[in-house]
């Protein structure tokens, strides 16, 4: 079974939900995203989301962008990446996902790029720009590589919608809880409680729904775990922190927020 799917279920058996974490490649260097890796598996994330750094990231808000631009500026790109995670690899067995843009793979070629990601040590990829009318070709390299390709969905998707993308994707499904881009919300609005509702009773226990986009704290970890989701994303929250941290202070600080997150994911 693949790392994915075998951590979730393993949070399932221990009536446990999961704490999805985000870092950018490369920033604040390549040497701060190993120490907030470290940070994260020592404070207790169960899957980790690695971000390459893309030229126009549509669906990032103004925190991931200002990190993908001076990763870029840093020279991050595709061979870095690699280096990087098979780095992460000698020291953790932990789940990575790979969260990028459709451009980057079609133009190395959907083959050669997913497959040099999974040699490195990379379990699924998100692309928030693939749709899947056009994602057949990228499927099929995915599946063929053993990887999760895993999708979103919006509080506005149609439940045929979201069967359809389902019945296309694999590990978790991903619902972005927010309309608009990343970023911290004050408070979660009822229509992102009711799409969390909406989409556990339409994937009907078939697959683990994940809910991202402006988790800032843990008790909204809290209240949208308890409202249904089996996993939590944070991902703006991480990096806004690594934005006032010295470097030598990035592993303590991103371990410190985790284990307060990772709290929430932990029935009482």
């Amino acid at each position: 079974m693949p790392r994915i799917q075998d951590k979730l279920s393993e949070m399932k058996s221990k009536n446990q939900k999961a704490l999805i974490a985000y870092a950018m490649a490369g920033y604040p260097s390549e040497s701060g995203t190993i120490s907030m890796v470290r940070g994260l598996v020592q404070g207790g994330a169960d899957i980790i989301e690695l971000g390459l750094p893309f030229s126009d990231p549509l669906a990032d808000g103004p925190v991931i962008q200002n990190a993908s631009f001076l990763a870029l500026q840093k020279g991050m790109n595709l061979d870095k990446f690699v280096n990087l995670v098979k780095k992460i690899r000698k020291e953790a067995d932990i789940p990575l996902v790979l969260m990028t843009y459709a451009n980057l793979l079609y133009s190395r070629g959907y083959d050669k790029f997913i497959s040099t990601v999974k040699k490195a040590g990379i379990d699924g990829i998100i692309l928030p720009d693939m749709s899947i009318e056009e994602a057949e070709g990228y499927l099929e390299i995915v599946h063929k590589n053993n990887m999760d390709a895993i999708f979103l969905i919006s509080p506005n998707t149609s439940e045929d919608r979201i069967k359809k993308i389902s019945g296309m994707s694999s590990g978790f499904m991903y619902l972005v809880s927010i309309y608009g881009t990343t970023g911290a919300q004050q408070k979660f609005q009822q229509y992102t409680l009711d799409a969390i509702r909406n989409a556990k009773k339409t994937l009907g226990g078939k697959m683990p729904l994940g809910v991202g986009f402006g988790v800032n704290n843990a008790d909204q970890a809290k209240l949208i775990l308890q409202t249904g989701a089996d996993a939590i994303i944070v991902a703006s929250a991480f990096l806004r922190l690594i934005e006032k941290t010295p470097q030598a202070k990035i592993q303590s600080k991103i371990a410190s927020f985790a284990k307060n997150l990772k709290k929430a994911t932990i029935s009482e």
